[in-house]
């Protein structure tokens, strides 16, 4: 498989390529088995129809990779937060974590019941074709904490930040089960047929610097080495966004760093690129025009150049109207551009 090639800074015949949030509204197909499913939960919850749409940008783009299709609020959801998705609102929580007694009564192993993702992986990787590879994923400790304690996305984070510097045990000790939960969730994913796994830590910029590597940083960190240590030749994928000022402290036991478009790639290649492969950056904009799509291309290249180290992503995830014909664009071009 060229991608985990790639993750493991072997030669490949090009730059890999897969984009986030390739499975989405930008997809007529997606938008029919949405409609099928009945809501985004449901689609989650039922293990064929999830398949199909993971499937979907493999077959009508030919990336180089699929990623699973689930979200990353699965995880407090078995947790035991009751969770739905409002048209024009986002994800909801109609419980939330905002004393002790309310995280002592989190579930303990809720990946246990998370077989609708275990289930979608396996049939899918039945039906992927042997040459593309299965990414499973889940959010970072930070980012789900911050979605339970708040009740939904937040731009002031208030309740979590009061948490952060006025209890931070409360919060250490949420951030903790979180990070047990999501150890036991990526092995059962590798098992269930990913071949590497990705931790998304959507809300890091939140954080100031040393809040960021103590109450973030820190537990991924923690989750990565326990999968290198459990599955040594599984890549592991971390994505901090909004941490471009923080580079300078990144370290610990991961493949491939990606990369988020507001974070210069030239400083994420002078930081981290000797020590892990990075992923990215292309801004997801820039695929409204094919002008400023292929200059934005032809930058990320130009310092990354066509050796090993290297895949070619998004910083962020596709939009729901950006035209389906500029991202099969952006996979031919790149994968032309960067041939060796």
């Amino acid at each position: 498989m060229i991608f985990i090639d790639a993750c493991k800074r072997e030669e490949t015949p090009y730059t890999p390529i897969w984009l986030m949030r390739q499975a989405g509204r930008y997809l007529s197909e997606y938008q029919a088995v949405r409609k099928k499913a009945g809501s985004f939960l449901d689609l989650c919850f039922d293990s064929k129809l999830a398949t199909e749409v993971t499937l979907q940008p493999v077959d009508i783009l030919d990336v180089d990779a699929a990623i699973i299709f689930s979200d990353i609020l699965v995880v407090p959801l078995e947790m035991g937060l009751p969770l739905e998705f409002i048209s024009g609102e986002g994800p909801q929580f109609k419980r939330t974590i905002r004393t002790s007694k309310d995280a002592l009564e989190l579930k303990k192993d809720a990946y246990k019941h998370l077989t609708y993702v275990y289930d979608t992986l396996s049939m899918t990787r039945s039906k992927l074709p042997q040459d593309k590879a299965l990414i499973g994923f889940c959010g970072s400790p930070w980012t789900l904490a911050t979605y339970m304690i708040e009740g939904a996305g937040s731009k002031t984070y208030t309740y979590s930040k009061k948490m952060l510097y006025s209890n931070p045990e409360l919060l250490k000790s949420v951030l903790q089960k979180l990070t047990e939960e999501l150890k036991g969730y990526l092995s059962l994913q590798i098992k269930a047929g990913a071949d590497a796994v990705m931790v998304f830590d959507s809300w890091a910029g939140a954080l100031e610097r040393e809040a960021y590597l103590e109450f973030s940083w820190k537990y991924m960190k923690e989750i990565a080495a326990y999968i290198k240590k459990n599955f040594p030749h599984t890549p592991v994928m971390l994505f901090p966004k909004g941490i471009a000022g923080y580079l300078d402290r990144i370290d610990g036991e991961f493949d491939v760093f990606g990369v988020d478009w507001s974070t210069p790639i030239e400083s994420a290649q002078y930081h981290l690129g000797s020590k892990y492969v990075l992923q990215g950056n292309l801004e997801p904009a820039r695929l409204y025009d094919m002008q400023a799509m292929e200059e934005g291309v032809d930058r990320i290249l130009s310092v990354m150049g066509k050796k090993a180290g290297h895949i070619f992503n998004l910083g962020h995830g596709m939009l729901p109207d950006l035209p389906r014909e500029h991202a099969r664009a952006l996979v031919q071009m790149v994968r032309e551009k960067s041939r060796r």
